[in-house]
């Protein structure tokens, strides 16, 4: 199953460290095969605030994207992000290939208290 990284980071002033890691991060995931999903595009809040920017990286499942996140390259780098930028990350596993999300629907029926 596919896994990704979702972040959603605050605005920053730009900084020169900022351009580093930009720069730097491609490489640090190749190795996992992850690739970027979202990033440096323009997003629309339909329900409630979203300041600042997404980004989503995509892994061909939950362990290659541990283990990115865990590499020795990426943590070397994360300091040249957080130093600047704070924000919310999240890994989170995808569905399989043909999900029927009524399954979940059912399973949440039956755990309902009789009426």
């Amino acid at each position: 199953m596919p896994a990704y990284v979702i972040a959603h980071l605050r605005e920053a002033a730009p900084h020169p460290e900022i351009a580093e890691y930009i720069e730097r991060i491609p490489a640090t995931f190749e190795p996992y095969g992850g690739r970027f999903l979202v990033h440096a595009t323009q997003h629309e809040v339909k329900e409630g605030d979203w300041p600042g920017h997404v980004v989503m990286i995509g892994f061909p499942g939950i362990a290659e994207a541990r283990a990115w996140w865990d590499s020795p390259a990426y943590q070397e780098i994360a300091p040249l992000r957080s130093r600047h930028i704070e924000g919310d990350i999240i890994l989170v596993e995808g569905v399989p290939e043909g999900y029927d999300p009524t399954a979940t629907a059912k399973a949440m029926r039956e755990a309902l208290p009789a009426e």
